[in-house]
């Protein structure tokens, strides 16, 4: 039986096999439910795949490895030896200094003017010298009444100094003299009758006086240095009215840890003939110390002064004074700021205030009996810097607080005996005074240059009704010309406020 025959019969017992049982069961009926409760959904895991990625790290490592060798060879310049010149001595690099100084001028009215100097040349043990100034005017004025007056005055100056040089020190010493004369020519001319002659008007002043002075010339800041002064003066007038004043004053100074120690002494004197009934010994002692710092960048200033003060009252009076001050820059050299707050007695002396005053009537020694001006408190801010001009600016407000601030009221003296004309009688009384004040300066060409300020002025009385010939703004400006640097032509502009007067 070949291979054929064998599947024939192997396929029909399988289909026998097959039917049997559907044969059977054609005979018994089945029944069978099936309840699906979800539509089926083929679906396959994930799978996560394995992934090798190349390692780019070389664990070969590779190390050079070489060697050198250098071989020196030695420069061997060619020079030639040439002789040096011997060394000669520069000049002196100090300025030429003149044995004299001689300035002259004439004006209108007839107004002389000459200033002279006299002193050795350049020494090492020491100086002596003379100066000499004056200046008058011998003019007359015509008033509104027609009538021409005389207006002339006087200014006369002499001094005689010397100095002796000493290891670390120099001693010196003057004699002084000082003249004034004035006619107070600016009478009413509404007055009938009243035709004064240049006597009649005329006031004189005078004072002579003596100085002695010692001072350290040590150049090193660290190390201590001084400067005392002792003086003599007398004062009198053509009314025969005199004052003798003996000063002594004095400064020491040190530095130290980076810090400008210093501290200032006074001590004034003074007594008037023919002396008042009852007027005690004037004199006023002070003591000044601070200590002040000062950097690029900031600077500040701590101190205070101790004061007493014998004048008109029977009994002394103390004075203290702050003496504080600081800055700092907030634009280098362009903008600075700075302020300070203070205090000082204005001494009355009656050669200081002719200085500021020359008509004051004297008949009755009020120009010898003034209180002192107590500035309690002297308030300044403000800010100054470079213009880039070549110039410098300076803005500013300040405040005072004084007591017997001295004014200068009109009077008329049509008295023979005492003197006539048309003078001025001390006025004092506690004020307020607000100041605001701005000042400019630079070049306008190489050889032109300009100077101008202004301010103005708040004053708060206390007894007075107003303001006396005291004005509530001035302003100035001024022009000058260097020709060739010995020659300067200038002009000066200034305006002051309407100006009140008590007569």
């Amino acid at each position: 039986m070949n291979l054929d025959m064998i599947k024939k019969y192997f396929i029909l017992v399988a289909s026998a096999l097959i039917t049997m049982p559907y044969l059977s069961a054609q005979q018994t009926p089945l029944k069978r439910e099936v309840t699906l409760y979800n539509p089926y959904k083929p679906s396959l895991n994930e799978s996560k795949k394995m992934s090798y990625m190349p390692d780019m790290t070389d664990t070969a490592q590779f190390r050079p490895k070489f060697s050198y060798n250098v071989t020196t060879i030695p420069f061997m310049p060619t020079y030639t030896v040439s002789p040096i010149k011997a060394a000669t001595l520069q000049s002196d690099p100090l300025n030429k200094l003149y044995r004299s100084y001689v300035n002259l001028g004439f004006g209108s009215y007839v107004s002389p003017f000459a200033e002279v100097s006299i002193t050795n040349e350049r020494s090492k043990k020491g100086a002596i010298g003379f100066y000499g100034r004056h200046y008058s005017n011998n003019g007359n004025i015509a008033l509104k009444n027609g009538q021409s007056v005389f207006a002339g005055y006087m200014d006369n100056d002499l001094s005689l100094f010397g100095r002796k040089f000493f290891k670390g020190l120099v001693a010196g010493a003057s004699v002084d003299y000082l003249q004034r004369s004035r006619h107070a020519y600016g009478y009413n001319p509404e007055i009938i009758n009243y035709f004064p002659e240049k006597k009649d008007t005329k006031l004189g002043y005078g004072d002579i006086g003596a100085s002695l002075s010692v001072s350290s010339t040590t150049m090193d800041s660290s190390r201590f240095a001084y400067d005392f002064d002792l003086g003599f003066d007398y004062f009198y007038d053509n009314l025969d009215n005199s004052r003798n004043r003996l000063r002594f004053s004095g400064e020491m100074a040190k530095v130290f840890r980076g810090f400008f120690a210093c501290a200032k002494l006074d001590f004034q004197h003074s007594k008037i003939s023919p002396a008042p009934v009852n007027l005690p010994n004037r004199y006023i002692a002070s003591i000044s110390p601070f200590v002040k710092k000062s950097t690029r960048q900031w600077n500040f200033k701590i101190g205070m002064q101790a004061l007493l003060e014998k004048n008109l009252e029977q009994d002394a009076k103390l004075h203290v004074y702050p003496d504080l001050g600081f800055g700092f820059s907030i634009v280098k050299s362009y903008i600075n700021f700075y302020s300070a707050l203070t205090g000082n007695l204005k001494i009355n002396d009656p050669l200081y205030v002719i200085e500021e005053n020359p008509f004051i009537h004297f008949f009755s020694q009020s120009l010898y009996l003034l209180p002192n001006t107590d500035n309690k408190i002297f308030v300044k801010a403000g800010l100054n810097g470079n213009t880039g001009l070549e110039g410098n600016y300076d803005l500013s407000v300040s405040y005072t607080l004084a007591d017997d601030m001295l004014f200068y009221s009109n009077v008329l003296s049509t008295d023979s005996v005492y003197g006539r004309g048309n003078y001025f009688q001390p006025v004092t009384d506690d004020v307020d005074v607000l100041n605001l004040h701005g000042g400019i300066n630079g070049k306008i060409t190489n050889k032109l240059s300009f100077d101008g300020s202004v301010n103005f002025y708040k004053y708060t009385l206390t007894e007075l009704d107003f303001l006396i010939n005291r004005p509530e703004w001035d302003a100035s400006l001024g022009f000058s010309y260097n020709l060739r640097d010995k020659i300067i032509a200038g002009v000066q502009f200034t305006a002051l406020g309407a100006r009140n007067q008590m007569v």
